[in-house]
Parts: C-alpha cells; structure tokens; sequence
C-alpha cells in the first residue's frame, strides 16, 4: 500500500504539535541540509522567471515561498499546519503583495482545485511528499493546476539510502600502518511501500509519520497522471577533509533525490 489516508488526521495533529519547534530550529534561513542540498538544484531544475505564477507545497514557514517571491515570482503558499502557516505570514510581513498564504491539506482534492485551474507556471515540494499520506489526490490536482509544460519538482529523503530502519555504519581500519575510516549504511528492505514514525531534529516533542515508497511509485504515479520525468539530481555535500571523522557524512550516498516532472 502506498497511500496512508486513514492516518492523515494522525500526521496532521502531530505536526501542529511540533510546527512551532521546528519553525524555532529553521529560523529566517533554515538549516545546512536544505541550504546546501535542497535549495540550489531545486532552483535550478524549477527555474523561475519573474513575472511567474509558483505553488508552494507544504511550505512550512515559508522560508523557500520567500526566496521565490525575491525570485520575482507570485506565490500561492499553503501547508496544513494552521501553526506553520501563522508562523510563515509572520515571518513575511514583507512578502504581502507577493505571497499569499493558505491553510490547505493537500489529501483534499477539491480544496487544491479551488485554488485555480491551470494557473500555475509550476510547482514545489521541498522534502514534503514523504509526510503526506496520500499523494494520489495532490498529483490529480497539479494535473489540472498547472499550466502546459508546467513543472513540479519535489525533493524527498532518497528511498534508496534512507529507508526505514537504515543502519548508518561507521568503520576504522588499520592499512599497512594507515587508518582509515569508512562510512556505510545497511538496508534491509526497499520496495515495501512503509509508513513510521521518526525524527527529523532531535529534541522534537513528539515524532512525526514519514511514508516510504520505492522510486517506481513515484515514476508510475507521475507518468499515468500525463506527466513526463525530465529533471533528476542526487546531491551530496561536498567532502570536507577537516569535518569531524567520527561523524557520519554523505559524501557518496546522496541523502536527498529531486525530481521535475512536466505536465504534457
């Protein structure tokens, strides 16, 4: 199964529990991991003009729907924390005339196509899609939101290297009078669509619900919904030689995967 709608109430309650922590952590510019890892290839594959029309999915504080509108882009933000939502217009006292911000659950396809048929010169999710508990409704609804040859591109957790259950393995090993050390991870399962509870910041009050599905999900999902895959980045942190060995990196596995799919 890779649709979940019996626990969205149970998601969403847990998210207006800890919307306010996390906007605490993310701040006005949010943290390394969407600052380095997110942000850049997702502007890069949704390349926003001035002038452009640009959803934002589950925008939390708003953080990425401000860059967008300094981007030069009308933006329609929405998530269905009422908390993230106060949090983001508070934070946007500057953005009033270029971000209009909405409390909307994307599970909810009426909702969604309220807020305009083929408006949008595109769309984003960032590091989203794997907390909704059912994406078929938000993908009938960007079918019909988007204009021609609009854009999605969405980032989640990459489901090949962060599973649920991972095992992150760090190694030391003495060479020929060489230590060296060695990061790993270790699965056990990928294509059993999954969902669990996690933590995405330690010290969060309570965990949240993530919903792991296989990349053919995705593909098969996006495809029959008259898109086509036309955008794909794996990005890691770069290697830093005086970053602390002990710790895990990410140099060769990618954490994250974003994608841009286009409406035919």
């Amino acid at each position: 199964m890779s649709q979940w709608s019996e626990l969205t109430d149970d998601s969403k309650s847990r998210w207006e529990e800890i919307a306010e922590f996390w906007d605490d952590y993310l701040g006005e510019h949010s943290n390394r991991f969407h600052r380095e890892i997110i942000r850049p290839k997702t502007e890069e594959l949704l390349a926003v003009n001035e002038g452009q029309t640009i959803l934002d999915i589950a925008c939390g504080n708003g953080n990425f729907s401000r860059r967008l509108a300094d981007l030069g882009a009308k933006v329609v933000a929405f998530d269905y924390s009422s908390k993230m939502i106060e949090r983001a217009k508070s934070r946007s006292k500057d953005y009033l005339n270029s971000i209009d911000y909405q409390v909307i659950d994307a599970t909810n396809v009426d909702s969604l196509t309220e807020l305009g048929t083929e408006r949008y010169d595109g769309a984003v999710a960032n590091m989203a899609l794997m907390d909704i508990a059912d994406i078929t409704c938000l993908v009938k609804a960007l079918e019909y939101m988007l204009k021609k040859n609009g854009a999605f591109v969405f980032s989640i957790p990459h489901p090949c290297f962060q599973t649920p259950n991972t095992r992150k393995i760090h190694e030391t090993e003495d060479i020929n009078g060489e230590i060296v050390t060695r990061n790993s991870i270790q699965i056990s399962k990928y294509l059993t669509p999954e969902s669990c509870q996690t933590i995405g910041i330690r010290g969060q009050p309570i965990p949240h619900l993530i919903f792991h599905r296989p990349l053919s999900y995705y593909m098969n999902l996006f495809i029959n919904s008259n898109f086509v895959l036309d955008g794909w980045e794996e990005p890691c942190f770069q290697k830093d030689e005086n970053a602390n060995k002990q710790q895990f990196d990410w140099y060769e596995l990618p954490p994250a995967v974003i994608l841009r799919f286009r409406k035919m």
